[in-house]
């Protein structure tokens, strides 16, 4: 379930400025270490986060005027960004991520109530009211930040952001339901269930930890799985 609005106004704000703040932090030639993906350099997750808030923006004018404005005109389209964007010189790629945060929000800033209340289709087809918008934000900001393999955890970020997280994915999860179904609890109580394949798999542990896992950026070594289970194999996260 997708958190409440604006309360996610207040997370993309601080994962933007945790985000940028550790970029910043970084000189230019560690840009092209590997990060925490796959293949991916952190060059690539810059380009990647700073294409993101380009592709938000247009649903940010879908929602203004009304006229429908898609993330990516294709998938080819948005890899090819972070393909040609990756091999930009640092300073044109540092100032795309710190522009596009800058102009992200402030399109986000200009909506009327009546526009917040449009609906908008995301890029995995998904038609939502454009108060979802800082929610997608701040779930590529957070993440990524923890991608870039620069000193930022799960456990920096909010404990109620962490269980969001692992809601939003939990619901991401069912709606694909090609994965093992999941009985997932924090030790504060809260729970969440993913609709999968077979009997669910019982799985505790802090919010963090869980995110980490079901975002596949983690192993299972730091959550707790019910007694017998074997640890489930899950799939791409997005």
């Amino acid at each position: 379930m997708s958190p409440t609005f604006p309360r996610s106004l207040d997370w993309m704000r601080e994962g933007t400025d945790r985000l940028l703040a550790t970029v910043d932090h970084l000189c230019d030639d560690e840009l092209a270490a590997p990060s925490a993906l796959p293949g991916w350099s952190r060059r690539h997750v810059l380009a990647h986060v700073g294409f993101n808030a380009a592709a938000l923006r247009r649903l940010a004018s879908w929602a203004r005027t009304g006229t429908p404005s898609p993330m990516y005109a294709s998938k080819e389209q948005r890899a090819e960004e972070i393909r040609d964007g990756s091999c930009w010189p640092a300073g044109r790629l540092r100032q795309l991520l710190h522009d596009g945060a800058t102009s992200l929000a402030d399109d986000l800033a200009a909506l009327t109530p009546q526009e917040w209340s449009r609906e908008v289709v995301t890029a995995q087809g998904r038609t939502v009211p454009a108060t979802e918008i800082p929610w997608l934000r701040t779930r590529e900001v957070v993440v990524h930040a923890v991608d870039l393999a620069a000193g930022v955890d799960f456990r920096d970020l909010p404990v109620d952001l962490c269980e969001a997280l692992v809601g939003d994915i939990a619901v991401l999860r069912s709606a694909r339901g090609d994965g093992p179904a999941l009985a997932l609890a924090s030790p504060s109580g809260s729970t969440w269930a993913v609709t999968g394949a077979g009997a669910a798999t019982a799985v505790s542990g802090e919010p963090p930890e869980l995110v980490g896992w079901l975002t596949g950026r983690r192993g299972p070594d730091r959550i707790r799985l019910g007694h017998g289970h074997p640890v489930p194999v899950l799939g791409p996260w997005l």
